[in-house]
């Protein structure tokens, strides 16, 4: 017998909750619960409140799912430019 197919969905993360979970606002209108994958986990991927991600979800239990993959901001950098650097001026170091 074959695996059952898993449906993906998007949604916000909307709260962080205890034992590694989190409550998920799908683009759908529904709320979740899903955890982390162990991709994620392995890789050290952390995910916050307000975050975008894709979830993983099996057809039988739509109220619980799995984070497969967080989006990255689209929002620009908050520093204003590059990272000062007394040391690098001119691609020369300072000698004594």
């Amino acid at each position: 017998m074959a695996k059952e197919e898993l449906i993906q969905f998007e949604g916000l993360v909307t709260e962080i909750l205890p034992d590694a979970r989190y409550r998920v606002q799908l683009d759908a209108g529904h709320e979740i619960v899903a955890y982390t994958a162990g991709k994620m986990k392995k890789n050290r991927i952390k995910t916050l409140a307000g975050d975008r991600v894709t979830v993983e979800m099996s057809p039988y239990d739509l109220e619980k799912g799995r984070l497969i993959f967080r989006h990255k901001d689209e929002r620009p950098a908050t520093s204003g430019g590059p990272p000062r650097g007394g040391a690098q001026r001119g691609g020369q170091f300072r000698r004594r």
